[in-house]
């Protein structure tokens, strides 16, 4: 890929040294875990850092565990 391409291949979500892109690994993902790994993912590769990356990163986390305790409470599911 010669050209950068900010829609459909962002530079911050193809650039990692495997060569593969975040969305191939995301897109099998529920939605709270692959917001978190596609953050974790461009951590410090788009403006305006890591920190604000891994703050949401941790965001979707928390939401997760929340999401799943709550099902876990209503007798659904197995949380881990």
């Amino acid at each position: 890929m010669s050209e950068h391409d900010a829609v459909n291949h962002p530079k911050h979500y193809t650039s990692h040294p495997s060569g593969v892109e975040c969305i191939t690994v995301t897109e099998h993902m529920g939605f709270n875990v692959g917001n978190a790994v596609k953050y974790l993912w461009r951590a410090g590769l788009k403006s305006p850092g890591a920190l604000e990356d891994l703050r949401k990163a941790r965001w979707y986390v928390d939401r997760e565990i929340a999401r799943l305790t709550a099902e876990k409470e209503r007798g659904g599911g197995s949380a881990a």
